[in-house]
């Protein structure tokens, strides 16, 4: 049975889907084929380069991502995200789809035709990064002439790009709904907006999830608490070993159902 992972966009909260891909490690879970938008994209690409969740948490933890961005001295962001390729470069020298041990889709949006793109063939890091362009703050990515942002614009749980090619699929969301507390800030709200802007369009994909994964506990964080690692992929492993008995029977549920 080919099992296909497909992660959600989220920010910070995206850490969470290490823990989550731990514990399904360890219940004996192996994937086909993975999906990813945002910060998912980068767990993918992490994970289909055969780094374990343990070494990708080192990573990120490590990486000083933002020491890496510099000023867009122009009107379409506050910061560039290609000059972040060469970090990328470090743990991914050989920088295509093809070198991955796990075949990954990566998730953007196309800004001058107004759609999604998927890129799964050549390069890779620059479309990882991509699908991180969260527009208003990072300048879009230019990759063969076109503008690329922030895949969770148009498709945050990208189900529909593997769902035809493996026989089960495994959503990991990190965008629980729900307020541990209330909005003061300016910056609260616009987080806030952004969430259920997004969430709109994702719960509808929800049921084509037969394994579906939504820590509860990820409410009570930020998609910029990126000092807060640890405890985000703590949430994600907890949540899904509590889950591991619920997993096995689906599992075994699709395995023994006729082809």
């Amino acid at each position: 049975m080919k099992i296909g992972l497909v992660l959600s966009g989220g920010g910070a909260r995206g850490i969470a889907h290490l823990g989550v891909i731990k514990a399904l490690q360890e219940i004996g879970v192996e994937f086909d084929r993975i999906a990813g938008t945002s910060a998912g994209a980068i767990v993918g690409a992490l994970t289909a380069a055969d780094y374990s969740p343990d070494e990708s948490l080192k990573i990120i933890e490590s990486s000083s991502f933002m020491k890496h961005l510099r000023p867009a001295w122009n009107r379409m962001g506050l910061l560039r995200i290609d000059t972040a390729v060469d970090l990328y470069r470090k743990y991914i020298p050989y920088d295509s789809f093809e070198g991955l041990n796990i075949p990954l889709h990566v998730v953007a949006v196309d800004l001058n035709e107004g759609e999604e793109a998927v890129f799964d063939k050549g390069e890779l890091i620059r479309p990882v990064l991509a699908s991180c362009c969260l527009p208003g703050i990072f300048e879009p990515m230019l990759i063969n002439k076109r503008q690329y942002v922030d895949g969770g614009v148009l498709n945050n749980l990208p189900v529909e790009v593997i769902e035809n090619k493996v026989d089960l699929v495994i959503g990991s969301h990190c965008n629980p709904f729900g307020l541990a507390k209330p909005i003061r800030s300016m910056r609260g709200v616009i987080e806030r907006s952004m969430i259920l802007a997004v969430q709109s369009k994702t719960r509808e994909k929800f049921c084509r999830c037969p394994v579906f994964i939504e820590p509860d506990g990820l409410v009570g964080y930020s998609p910029t608490d990126l000092s807060k690692s640890r405890e985000l992929f703590r949430i994600g492993y907890q949540y899904t070993l509590a889950m591991a008995g619920q997993i096995e029977t689906l599992l075994h549920q699709s395995h023994n159902q006729p082809a």
